[in-house]
């Protein structure tokens, strides 16, 4: 197959695997009746826990694990010393090794003493009729040393929280998480809240005993219930270990608390070199991988080797606050995941969280990645400082109540390129109710337009040079593309970005809400560019220097040179996020406008959008296919066709 290799400055990425051939091998095998952790880990001999391997294992060693459910704690003892000489964590069948941070209870009583009765219920003075609720007193030595129902979610870092902006609930619940034949319960903050909801909890004041009210109103005798107690599954205790490898196994129900510091299901605490591929992480509390410096406070060593790791074809879901973690993470290969359901804690504000959320990323390859149904999170967050990262052959799906799927902040060196992605339907993040009802025809001659609104595709924030080019942008609450300069934020040495010199180059842009482009200056570019069912007037927009300008593709045309070789086109697409299928379908509206519309305007069918100039570093289009010659048609595909079903699924198998 052939891959996209390059990064954004054309030079190719730095591949560093090798294959290493194992001098050792130790086997797990936690079903074999005869496992023992005081065997020596050979296949007749096998551990019976997966840390009793990682305590012996030595560079060149293969850990080879049997099947089973191991409610442990790994934490390795030593990395590899290179390339050629990692450790290898393998699960002997994929998907059937499970490392679970909870375990099973299975003692329960009828919670007395406490009002459960909801609020509604108190007002009326009535307990709700069939209403059950279970309590557990929790074991101390369950937890040795680490109780997450004694800890709030929000670690000690929590200067750049905006409190008056957000709910704190989230922040302040208790990291514990209890399950019901695999799926979590909600968690309430008090004791009577359980009347108003089945399927939740409540936690005590010290931690030491949870109440909890199952969907139904169910007995827990009749179902299998887990608690949460460790942080993480996978993770060194000392930190730099490295030349790790981790494959085919699942991490579930990690109690850790929100970034930062960033500390996942899977962590490389620190270490470099680390390939996680073919992994499950599931229901993490809050991350889900690591692979960065882990936070900031840490004192930093400029020769320090952060980075330089491949998360490849792992299914990361249901993350809290963040899928993938990394601070200063340098030299990332990211590809072939499906990172969805990220972000259900709903802990925006406290700016760690997204799918992926890496800072400083410097010649990071993105590609072949699903994201799908991300909460009150972006897709996509690179903070501060990126440098020559490639983003490409992505989808980007149902950003639930998201203001963006890319945000790409406070950046002034190099170039960044977004290329040959789908994005489909961003929802916004806002509050309807402080949006002005603009009665008559006053909201047509307003020259500001609301901060209010959001819900953008790609997001700039003191970025410059941003170069997206041959993608889908569909189904924005906002725009495709925004930016805006953020004066005052200064890296140390260095200004602040101005949002300028970006480049949208033969994009798709279908059925945004507010509007196709808006950039906050003339100095950046737009070229060949397909606007499809922008219904808006005004969808091309210039911010400053005020007056604001809100314009057509004529005047985008005449008064600042743009999209010249663009073209407006009137066709629908219709984008499966579940089956990864899409298919353009001749439009049932016709194009709105007073009086007569001129035919020849619009292009009605993808195969006449006219050829436009071809990005010579965009050699492929999203699903893989060839792209020749010095012209392509706008969007992600070398060739698009009306009523075709297409396949959008990009990931390598």
């Amino acid at each position: 197959m052939v891959e996209a290799k390059t990064l954004a400055d054309g030079r190719e990425f730095s591949f560093w695997e090798k294959e290493t051939v194992y001098e050792r091998e130790l086997y797990v095998a936690q079903q074999d009746p005869n496992a023992s952790d005081e065997n020596d880990g050979s296949r007749q001999a096998p551990f019976k826990t997966i840390q009793a391997a990682a305590r012996i294992a030595t560079p060149g060693t293969h850990v080879l694990i049997g099947p089973g459910v191991y409610r442990e704690f790994v934490s390795p003892a030593m990395g590899g010393d290179g390339p050629d000489r990692m450790i290898c964590y393998e699960a002997l069948e994929k998907g059937t090794v499970v490392i679970k941070a909870s375990e099973e209870i299975h003692s329960f009583q009828k919670s007395e003493g406490w009002r459960t009765m909801g609020r509604g219920a108190f007002l009326q003075g009535e307990r709700p009729e069939g209403m059950k609720i279970w309590a557990h007193r929790l074991d101390p030595d369950t937890f040795r040393g680490y109780n997450p129902f004694c800890a709030v979610n929000i670690l000690h870092d929590r200067l750049f929280i905006e409190y008056e902006k957000t709910d704190m609930t989230p922040y302040l619940n208790r990291r514990g998480m209890i399950f019901c034949d695999g799926r979590p319960l909600k968690q309430m903050p008090l004791s009577d809240m359980l009347g108003d909801e089945d399927g939740t909890y409540w936690v005590e004041a010290n931690g030491q005993c949870i109440h909890f009210r199952l969907p139904g109103d169910a007995d827990p005798a009749d179902h299998y219930i887990e608690i949460t107690v460790r942080e993480q599954c996978f993770a060194p205790i000392e930190p730099f270990l490295s030349y790790i490898k981790v494959k085919g196994i699942v991490c579930a129900h990690a109690a850790m608390g929100a970034p930062i510091p960033q500390r996942g299901a899977i962590s490389a605490y620190r270490g470099h070199h680390w390939v996680i591929e073919d992994c499950t992480v599931d229901w993490s509390n809050a991350t889900g991988i690591d692979i960065g410096n882990e936070c900031w406070h840490h004192e930093f060593d400029h020769e320090q080797v952060v980075g330089f790791s491949v998360i490849r074809r792992c299914h990361i879901k249901d993350a809290g606050v963040c899928g993938i973690a990394g601070l200063y993470a340098q030299g990332m290969l990211i590809e072939d995941n499906l990172i969805e359901g990220t972000g259900w804690q709903k802990m925006e504000l406290s700016w760690e969280a997204g799918g992926i959320k890496l800072h400083n990323s410097v010649n990071g390859l993105f590609r072949r990645n699903v994201f799908r149904r991300t909460y009150r999170a972006d897709h996509l967050w690179l903070d501060c400082g990126n440098v020559n990262n490639r983003i490409t052959q992505n989808l980007f799906l149902d950003g639930i109540e998201q203001r963006e799927a890319i945000f790409i902040e406070c950046t002034r060196e190099g170039v960044n390129l977004i290329d040959n992605n789908v994005f489909w339907n961003v929802e916004g993040r806002f509050d309807p109710a402080k949006i002005p009802n603009r009665p008559g025809s006053t909201g047509w001659y307003r020259m500001v337009e609301d901060d209010i609104i959001n819900g953008y595709a790609v997001y700039g924030e003191g970025t410059d040079r941003m170069q997206i080019v041959n993608n889908l942008i569909g189904k924005c609450r906002a725009y495709a593309y925004y930016a805006k300069p953020v004066a005052f934020r200064l890296m140390p040495g260095d200004r602040g970005g101005t949002s300028r010199d970006a480049k949208l180059l033969n994009n798709i842009i279908y059925d945004c809400g507010e509007g196709a482009i808006c950039f906050p200056t003339k100095d950046n570019a737009s070229e060949g560019n397909a606007f499809v069912r922008q219904m808006r007037g005004g969808d091309l927009r210039i911010m400053y220097p005020a007056p604001e300008v809100c314009l057509d593709l004529k005047s985008w045309r005449e008064f600042y040179g743009f999209d010249l070789n663009g073209a407006e086109g009137w066709f629908d697409f219709e984008v499966d996020t579940e089956k990864l299928t899409l298919k353009v379908t001749k439009s049932k509206m016709t194009p709105p406008g007073f009086g007569p519309v001129d035919p020849a305007r619009f292009v009605y069918a993808p195969e006449e959008m006219k050829k436009v100039a071809a990005d010579p570093r965009i050699t492929l289009d999203l699903t893989g296919k060839e792209r020749t010659g010095e012209t392509a048609v706008p969007g992600p595909f070398a060739e698009l066709n009306a009523e075709v079903e297409y396949s959008i699924d990009p990931r390598k198998q």
